[in-house]
């Protein structure tokens, strides 16, 4: 197939696309490199996952209507994978209209030229964030995604809201996904388990909220891949769909596995909850079993090692 991937530099678009260039697929990458973290990682992905099967990449804005229409235009796609975003539930509480622009500009752009180029098959990135201050367990696609707990969140749920009205008036299939605190090698670098990883090696504390009472549906990379190759393969009227490991991890043992795998000993100073937070994640994955055969293969353990290994690798330490 011939596919559009937006945020192909990114810790995900990277590696789904290597995966899709791996089977013959052709990929056009949108991706506009932006400082968020440091780009240097950015350009690493590209060479180590990217470089060798010379895929088009074009470094713009997705919600520049011009030049992605252009895109559009000149490749005539049979699928959009629309993976970039402005990320971070904490940034958005300082820059929220970088988030609205990227976000929801951002995905509006795409959504309304994937109509116009003939309703081209539409599979995008949401997250675990929409369920916000939803209090059951585990969090099911058919929960309330009506109170959102941050900026960030708010802008994810928005992006549903607008692929289920193009569907609604256009007939665009579509299919979101909700990622549940993705991780491994070539990770992000303000994720929890980066910053724990530096901290440790610098011998700094580590500042566990809620007073280390948090949980997370820690879903390791390759296991996401197999979810979104997956659904671009399987596209549907309408899906949403989550793509969890099922299996929350506490914090007080993620600190103790990447203890483990480093051999140091963590100092830690615990506080109160911060703004935008959520105490805890779990991902239903029935609809993912059923929708996608789609099964998460990958236990924290070893996913934290493979973490472990790459970051010492990559960083020289």
């Amino acid at each position: 197939m011939k596919i559009l991937l937006t945020g192909g530099a990114g810790f995900i678009g990277s590696a789904v696309g290597r995966t899709l260039l791996i089977r013959g697929d052709q990929i056009v990458i949108v991706d506009n490199f932006n400082n968020y973290y440091d780009p240097t990682l950015k350009e690493a992905r590209v060479r180590h996952f990217l470089s060798e099967f010379k895929p088009v990449i074009v470094r713009a804005d997705i919600a520049d209507r011009d030049v992605m229409g252009r895109i559009f235009s000149e490749y005539r796609f049979d699928r959009v994978c629309h993976l970039a975003a402005q990320a971070g539930v904490r940034y958005s509480l300082e820059n929220p209209f970088v988030y609205a622009q990227s976000n929801v500009v951002g995905t509006l752009t795409l959504l309304e030229l994937a109509r116009l180029n003939g309703n081209v098959p539409f599979i995008y990135a949401s997250s675990s964030s929409v369920y916000g201050a939803n209090d059951k367990l585990p969090f099911s696609e058919d929960d309330r995604v009506d109170q959102p707990l941050s900026l960030y969140a708010a802008t994810k749920r928005s992006t549903e809201l607008l692929a289920h009205a193009y569907h609604s008036i256009y007939g665009l299939p579509s299919t979101g996904l909700r990622f549940f605190t993705v991780y491994g090698p070539w990770g992000r670098p303000d994720m929890a388990m980066f910053i724990f990883i530096q901290k440790m090696l610098a011998s700094r504390p580590l500042t566990l909220f809620n007073h280390g009472r948090m949980a997370r549906d820690f879903t390791y990379i390759d296991d996401i891949v197999a979810g979104v190759v997956a659904a671009i393969d399987r596209p549907f009227p309408y899906e949403i769909i989550n793509l969890g490991n099922n299996r929350p991890v506490a914090l007080t043992d993620l600190v103790a596995m990447l203890e483990h795998a480093l051999g140091i000993k963590a100092k830690i100073e615990l506080t109160g909850m911060q703004p935008g937070d959520v105490r805890l994640t779990f991902a239903d994955i029935a609809k993912a079993q059923r929708l996608l055969d789609w099964q998460p293969r990958t236990d924290a353990r070893d996913g934290v090692l493979a973490f472990v290994s790459w970051y010492r690798k990559f960083y020289g330490v």
